[in-house]
């Protein structure tokens, strides 16, 4: 995406402990069957069917899929994309989605930044950025996800009205969202009082990496950003 922002991945390593067999399994055998196509502009409402047309959602580094499979279990008509680069996280999702038989879940393991672009303009109603890696060196910071580049290409992909959903535990990442979504042209930050950002969403049923950092005494903050 060219940004002067960028250096280098957004993610650090891709694979942490060694993977069980019955994982192994899945990520061989249905991983193939949902994950997005390599190259080429991708339409969310064929690639994921009309059988699930609304909202169409999109996470960005979903972790262990906690949130994405609350959100594909609560909604079976929404359609969802997960990004995770890290194998041991896609490995978590693909046991639930096998064991549950989510069916509204289709999945990539590259680079998000990379298949923002390939998304079809105007085709999603929720975009979601949940905890991602802060990057807290200042050398590091170029390697934050949320950039101008990033956030562009967020803003095309919303229908207007759509919203990007950011949740983070560290002020300053929350903080440079703020002064770049403040130059954007397409996104608008909703809150209008302090409890818009303290407050999670209406529909939130929270992370284990937010449970630790609530016991290790960092406050999560949630800002929400409307397409024009």
């Amino acid at each position: 995406m060219g940004s002067s922002e960028r250096a280098g991945a957004f993610f650090g390593r891709r694979k942490g402990k060694r993977l069980r067999k019955g994982q192994e399994d899945l990520l061989t055998a249905l991983l193939p069957r949902l994950r997005l196509p390599e190259g080429g502009p991708i339409d969310p409402a064929a690639l994921i069917g009309e059988a699930f047309d609304t909202p169409r959602i999109l996470e960005i580094g979903f972790g262990g899929g906690e949130h994405l499979a609350a959100q594909a279990r609560a909604d079976p008509r929404a359609g969802l994309i997960g990004c995770e680069p890290f194998v041991n996280g896609l490995a978590k999702m693909l046991a639930v989605i096998a064991r549950e038989g989510l069916e509204n879940v289709r999945l990539w393991d590259g680079d998000a930044a990379a298949l923002l672009p390939r998304l079809a303009p105007a085709s999603l109603d929720l975009v979601y950025l949940l905890y991602p890696d802060p990057w807290p060196k200042r050398r590091q910071r170029k390697r934050r996800f949320l950039n101008q580049d990033t956030l562009a290409a967020i803003a095309k992909i919303l229908k207007p009205g759509g919203e990007l959903r950011f949740a983070t535990d560290i002020d300053d990442y929350a903080g440079w969202a703020l002064a770049r979504i403040l130059r954007s042209a397409d996104l608008a930050w909703t809150a209008e009082r302090p409890q818009d950002w303290r407050k999670p969403w209406h529909d939130w049923p929270g992370t284990r990496y937010e449970a630790k950092a609530a016991a290790e005494g960092r406050r999560p903050i949630y800002l929400t950003f409307r397409r024009a």
